[in-house]
């Protein structure tokens, strides 16, 4: 053989032994991810050949899947779309799956390797192939009562069982139809697609978990169980309270609520200051417990940057970085980059609720087998442990404070006691604040906790986002009394 035909033959070679490995190289080690691709198409049109599992609130179906004279067998149909949509997602043909369509879709397609057993019954018994069924945590008429107080505006809604960590309620707006999405008419689907790409904000973001934001005055009760847990404060300890505050080191000022004075005397009791949400105050405190004691105390409550599973999963809070003691005082009063989803917040109140104990939040219940066995049953975990009961009970002291006699009055419900925190947001410049409330009720024996949060709903946090907690509270406190 001469030199040429040897080189050709050699550059064959090469050739075929790296068309070898790319094909092994795709079809083991790439097999799963592209499995798992949403835009794999054939995998999803295989799975419309049987019937996948339903999404379960209160015992009723909100995913469902029903049989079809079409090309593809089952039509994937949601009985309360847009109530349920930031939850259940949705499952296309066209644009793949989102939300628990996504977290728990092995179960739903029958693949979960729990349910080998079934699917082999099944191909001895030649019953058709279906999927399991996942039970959330939700309460409906809490449910439907947070979508209810969003309405008309953009927001979320995230309400705990501060005992467990179970998610009561989930709601984000605006929301959108998944069935639109799920459809079979392709033209159809494409053309709301469009649509909701168009939108501004985008429908298909779940505000409660998937975005954070600057959560304004709700930052104070991490500050306020900092300051409690030293050792050095308690709810009657007197701490400065000046008009303005120039920052350490700049010639920056800081002021308070529409330039609101908090006391005559520049000074106040640390339950008054959060009573009335002092800003000036707070930032002098963050500035003197340090910014060790400020994060450490933020950390421990969750806002440590990762995000959960759960089984979505969600965007992380944190704190941010604190440079300076100006920067300390600006993210003492939760400004500057500090940044937590609705989820955390309500974490947050969910903590002090729980005697200082803070649960693993989850929104699945249960899974089940298509013949209704219980595959998997969660059971409450214990997230963290932010403050000592003592610590706790003086907290709730000061936010029933905040209900009784502040910014939260809004969030009173008749014969309960409330315990809560009201937040408002700067943003920048010509952009209307965001608006929060933070609370558990009733105050002595916590059922519930929640977090409300609005975007740009240029309010205060007491007079937009604290009504919609106390529709949300009261829906499951009523709810409970059945």
């Amino acid at each position: 053989m001469n030199a040429p035909l040897r080189r050709v033959a050699i550059s064959v070679l090469v050739l075929f032994t790296l068309l070898i490995v790319n094909v092994n190289y795709i079809q083991v080690v790439r097999s799963e991810e592209l499995r798992a691709d949403p835009g794999n198409r054939r995998v999803v049109y295989e799975e419309y050949d049987r019937q996948r599992g339903s999404i379960v609130v209160d015992g009723n179906e909100v995913a469902l899947s029903t049989e079809t004279d079409d090309a593809l067998t089952y039509l994937r149909q949601y009985p309360q779309g847009p109530l349920y949509a930031a939850v259940t997602g949705y499952y296309s043909v066209r644009f793949g799956s989102r939300g628990i369509e996504r977290a728990e879709n092995d179960v739903l397609t029958g693949d979960d390797a729990r349910l080998f057993t079934q699917r082999l019954s099944d191909l001895f018994t030649g019953r058709d192939p279906s999927g399991g069924d996942v039970v959330l945590t939700l309460d409906a008429p809490t449910q439907e009562a947070a979508m209810a107080g969003l309405d008309g505006v953009t927001g979320a809604v995230v309400a705990l069982d501060p005992s467990t960590g179970a998610i009561l309620a989930m709601a984000s707006t605006p929301t959108y139809d998944p069935n639109q999405l799920s459809s079979h008419d392709a033209a159809a689907v494409d053309a709301y697609a469009a649509g909701l790409e168009a939108a501004d904000p985008d429908p298909r973001l779940n505000r409660a978990i998937s975005d954070n934001y600057p959560p304004g005055s709700v930052f104070k009760v991490i500050v306020s169980a900092a300051a409690l847990s030293s050792g050095d404060y308690t709810p009657d300890t007197v701490i400065p309270a000046p008009d303005v505050l120039t920052l350490p080191g700049t010639s920056t000022t800081l002021e308070n609520f529409n330039g609101s004075r908090c006391d005559a005397a520049q000074e106040q009791p640390l339950i008054r200051a959060l009573t009335i949400s002092c800003n000036t105050a707070f930032a002098l405190l963050g500035i003197e417990l340090g910014e060790d004691r400020v994060r450490d105390m933020a950390e421990a409550f969750g806002m440590d940057g990762e995000g959960l599973s759960i089984p979505m999963e969600t965007e992380g809070s944190s704190v941010g970085e604190i440079e300076s003691d100006a920067a300390l005082g600006q993210t003492s009063i939760g400004q500057r980059d500090v940044r937590v989803t609705p989820l955390q917040a309500a974490m947050i109140a969910a903590g002090v609720a729980n005697d200082g104990t803070l649960m693993t939040p989850y929104l699945v219940d249960q899974l089940r087998a298509p013949d209704l066995t219980v595959i998997e049953q969660t059971d409450p975990e214990e997230f963290s442990q932010p403050v000592s009961p003592e610590v706790a009970d003086q907290l709730t002291e000061m936010m029933v404070s905040v209900v009784e006699n502040g910014s939260g009055r809004a969030a009173r419900i008749p014969g309960v006691e409330v315990a809560g925190k009201t937040g408002t947001a700067q943003v920048r410049e010509g952009v209307p604040d965001h608006n929060w409330f933070i609370g558990f009720a009733p105050a002595d024996d916590p059922e519930i906790a929640v977090a409300v949060f609005v975007a740009n709903g240029g309010g205060t946090g007491g007079d937009v986002s604290a009504p919609i907690a106390r529709q949300v509270m009261q829906a499951y406190l009523d709810g409970q009394g059945d």
